[in-house]
């Protein structure tokens, strides 16, 4: 059983930054594949990001790419969502997902394909 824990979220400007983090416990942490999602209100949960545990290969949704960075320390079990040039429509609850091994590549942008959902920390762009 892994629990993922997020954290960072908060209120920030529009073109502002800020650092969300997953932290997943257990020992095979390096094998982990972690994913992060939102969602807005009245909306369906999107993809976000994502880092394979194997090769570590990184994952973007369109609407995030070049502005938003994933990367994982395997030695402190933590993976960053660092999020840049913010604009209101990343204004959302986002939630960190973990599943062990690697997905095949046509679902790792699916939420079917994690196992384990942290409870979410939300995120408030103001313009």
């Amino acid at each position: 059983q892994v629990q993922p824990a997020e954290a960072g979220g908060g209120l920030v400007q529009a073109g502002g930054s800020l650092r969300l983090s997953c932290v997943a416990p257990g020992e095979s942490f390096r094998r982990f594949s972690l994913a992060w999602f939102r969602q807005a209100p009245g909306t369906e949960r999107e993809f976000v990001a994502a880092v394979r545990g194997s090769g570590g290969s990184t994952y973007y949704a369109d609407s995030v790419k070049g502005r938003f960075i994933l990367s994982r320390d395997n030695a402190k079990n933590i993976v960053y969502l660092q999020m840049n040039n913010l604009t209101s429509e990343d204004t959302a609850v986002y939630y960190c997902a973990v599943t062990y091994g690697s997905p095949i590549l046509t679902m790792v942008r699916r939420s079917e394909a994690y196992e384990y959902w942290g409870q979410g920390t939300q995120v408030t762009v103001a313009s």
